[in-house]
């Protein structure tokens, strides 16, 4: 292989590499917020179980019952 060829090669490689890495940022990021909006989500959850708040699950017998 000619020094010109290994270049445009290796250019090429790191130009692919280059949007994978942006790829599996965007990918992150996402997660990230996924995770922000979970803890949060649990974080409510926790609480109201300690306040004593029912309001989830209601009381009532199924009709059946």
């Amino acid at each position: 292989m000619d020094f010109e060829k290994r270049l445009i090669d290796l250019e090429t490689k790191i130009s692919f590499q280059d949007q994978t890495i942006e790829d599996l940022h965007d990918v992150i990021y996402k997660h990230q917020q996924q995770i922000n909006q979970l803890q949060k989500a649990i974080e409510n959850f926790q609480n109201q179980i300690k306040s004593g708040e029912n309001d989830i699950l209601p009381n009532e017998k199924p009709p059946h019952y």
